[in-house]
């Protein structure tokens, strides 16, 4: 990759971007944004025609059509920093949405492993979007995303639930799980207890650091993940990917159709 001359703009003068692989133009103004690549390879598989347009590092990105609809998905990889690259670079492109599909562990009895959560708001327990903002700044989704989402669980029948997520750095000690030998320091004890008494439905790792950009880059974002862990039952088996790519690509779908018949207003 040829340097501009500025190391504070990772990527060529052409516009290519450093990390993601990816130059405006490239992707539709619409993105689904697993952690892992191989979910992207899954959720293109869905779409009537998908064709593979980068591989450099975690980031993996598809792009084609979904019953008519411009569709696109990129993998970010695990936790916040690499979301933080993801959105900033993506954003660069003047993506306008993105919806992460992911994994989650739920904080209630009361959810079956293999349902989806759909986040509204996230918990910050993550640093990195303490450097853009103050903590007292609140993660959010974005009410158009969450409402395609919805309405995609419900025109499908998909076991869906939404509410407030915690999103953590860690998932060990920093989800309240302990560490190597048992390993986990009496601040964290109780943190599965303090979520559940607040609300909170379910952890994970990204959701916070996606809304909090979204809102200070002006993206429209939201957040569905498959419960692979019940941490009140005690109970784990990674289930419920497929339902949580249903949701988004149907999702992405009923937003285009939004936009097509000038429904967005009643959303934001």
């Amino acid at each position: 990759m040829n340097a501009t001359g500025d190391a504070n703009k990772a990527q060529t003068e052409e516009g290519l971007q450093y990390h993601i692989q990816l130059k405006k133009g490239d992707l539709p103004n619409i993105v689904l944004m697993p952690g892992d690549p191989k979910r992207v390879e899954k959720i293109a598989s869905n779409w009537d025609i998908s064709e593979k347009i980068a591989d450099y590092r975690q980031y993996v990105t598809y792009k084609c059509e979904y019953k008519g609809a411009p569709i696109s998905a990129l993998s970010s990889g695990i936790g916040p920093a690499a979301v933080e690259i993801a959105v900033a670079e993506l954003k660069n492109l003047d993506m306008k949405h993105i919806i992460r599909v992911g994994s989650c562990g739920v904080l209630s009895k009361d959810i079956e492993l293999g349902d989806i959560v759909i986040s509204k708001a996230a918990v910050r327990l993550e640093d990195t979007s303490k450097h853009y903002v103050m903590p007292e700044y609140p993660a959010i989704a974005s009410n158009l995303i969450t409402s395609a989402l919805i309405r995609a669980s419900e025109e499908n029948n998909l076991p869906y639930h939404v509410g407030i997520t915690a999103t953590s750095s860690s998932f060990y000690v920093g989800q309240g799980r302990p560490g190597y030998d048992n390993y986990l320091p009496s601040h964290r004890q109780s943190l599965v207890d303090d979520l559940t008494k607040a609300g909170v439905i379910n952890f994970e790792m990204e959701a916070s650091l996606l809304f909090i950009l979204s809102s200070l880059y002006n993206i429209k974002s939201g957040a569905v993940c498959a419960v692979y862990a019940n941490r009140v039952t005690n109970e784990f088996a990674t289930k419920g990917e497929d339902t949580a790519i249903k949701a988004a690509n149907e999702a992405t779908k009923i937003i285009h159709d939004w936009y097509k018949d000038n429904e967005v207003r009643f959303y934001k």
